[in-house]
C-alpha cells in the first residue's frame, strides 16, 4: 500500500469528494508547537502503489486540518495556528495561492468541515471557544457561534439536515446548533474529559459519536441521550479523531494518541473488528473515501500518511 513522506508531522488528511485518487494533507513543523506549516495535495498513482505530490502550499504558521469544497473540485480551505483560514485552488498557477486568508479566529483554527447538502458554506472551530459560519464568497463570516467554556477541537455538519451542525470541546461537551436558531439546541455531556472530535453518521441522522482523551468513543442518539448507544473502548491514549463510513451504516474509525487506527462496529459486542499498528508516533488524521468503499487513509506524527483497503496491512507494499 502507497506511503508519503511529509517534511513535517501530518495533523490531517482528507480524500476528495470529487476525484477517487486524490488526497489533501495538513502538516505542521515542530509537532505543531511552532514554525511553519504545509498543505499537500497528492494523489494515487493508478498502477502502482505510489503517491506523487502534486502541488504544496507552504504557511507561515503550522496547519491543523482542512477541508476539500464540496461545489468546486479544485477548492480547499486550511486551518491554520494563526487563527486563519486558507483558501486554495490547485487549478490556480502557485503565485495566486492561497485565493484569500479569512482572519477573525483569536487564536488557533483547529477543525474545519464543508456542508455536503448545500455545499456553499463551511464551518471553523477555534481555540478561542468559537465555532464560525463561512461562505467563500464573503470576506467575513456569516456568524459566530459561543457557547462553549474551553477550546473547540473539532466540528461536524449533519448529512441530513442542511442547517444543523455538531462541536466538541475540551469542556467536555458536544453541542448541537442549528444555524437557524439563536443558541444550541441541545448539550451532550459526554465525557469527564476534554472531546477532540465528533462525526454524524451517514445513514441515521440522529447518531452521533464523540471521542475523548478518556480513551473512549461514545455513539449517541440525540433523540434519548442519557445514555450511549454504545461505548467503545480500546485505545490506550487518548482518541483525536473519528470518522464514520460513508459505505456502512455500522462502521467507524479511529486514531489515537497510542499510535493505532482503530476500525469499530458499534452494533456488535465485539466491537474492535480492525487495529492497524503502521504509524510509529501519535496518529492523529483518518479519513474514508467517500468515493471508492473501504478506502482509508491516515496521517500521524512520524510524517507519513499511508493509505490502504480496510483489511490489508498499511505497510505491505
Amino acid at each position: 500500500m502507497p506511503v508519503f513522506k511529509t517534511p513535517f508531522n501530518g495533523y490531517s488528511v482528507r480524500f476528495s469528494p470529487f476525484y477517487e485518487s486524490r488526497l489533501a494533507v495538513a502538516t505542521a513543523q515542530n509537532f505543531g508547537i511552532l514554525g511553519n506549516g504545509r498543505v499537500h495535495v497528492i494523489d494515487l498513482s493508478p498502477n502502482a502503489p505510489v503517491i506523487n505530490e502534486l502541488i504544496a502550499y507552504d504557511t507561515a504558521d503550522g496547519v491543523y486540518d482542512l477541508a476539500w469544497s464540496e461545489s468546486h473540485d479544485s477548492v480547499l480551505v486550511a486551518a491554520v495556528a494563526d487563527g486563519s483560514i486558507k483558501v486554495y485552488d490547485t487549478a490556480l498557477p502557485p503565485h495566486s495561492n492561497p485565493l484569500r486568508s479569512l482572519k477573525e479566529h483569536a487564536r488557533e483554527v483547529h477543525g474545519l468541515d464543508y456542508n455536503p447538502t448545500r455545499r456553499d458554506s463551511f464551518l471553523s472551530a477555534s481555540w478561542d471557544d468559537s465555532v464560525k459560519l463561512w461562505t467563500l464568497d464573503r470576506p467575513a463570516s456569516l456568524r459566530t457561534f459561543r457557547e462553549h467554556a474551553y477550546c473547540v477541537y473539532s466540528v461536524a455538519w449533519n448529512p441530513k439536515h442542511a442547517d444543523v451542525f455538531a462541536s466538541a470541546s475540551g469542556d467536555c461537551t458536544v453541542r448541537i446548533w442549528d444555524v437557524r436558531e439563536p443558541g444550541s439546541t441541545m448539550i451532550i455531556p459526554g465525557h469527564e474529559h476534554e472531546i477532540l472530535s465528533c462525526d454524524w453518521n451517514k445513514y441515521d441522522e440522529c447518531l452521533i459519536a464523540s471521542a475523548s482523551v478518556d480513551k473512549s468513543i461514545k455513539i449517541w442518539d440525540v433523540r434519548n441521550y442519557r445514555v450511549p448507544v454504545s461505548v467503545l473502548n480500546g485505545h490506550g491514549y487518548a482518541v483525536r479523531k473519528i470518522k464514520f463510513s460513508p459505505h456502512r451504516r455500522n462502521l467507524i474509525v479511529s486514531c489515537s494518541y497510542d499510535m493505532t487506527v482503530c476500525l469499530w462496529d458499534f452494533m456488535i459486542e465485539d466491537a474492535l473488528v480492525g487495529r492497524y499498528d503502521h504509524h510509529t508516533e501519535f496518529a492523529v488524521g483518518v479519513d474514508l473515501s467517500v468515493l471508492v468503499d473501504g478506502l482509508m487513509a491516515s496521517t500521524g506524527w512520524d510524517e507519513l500518511v499511508y493509505v490502504w483497503q480496510q483489511g490489508m496491512d498499511p505497510r505491505a507494499a
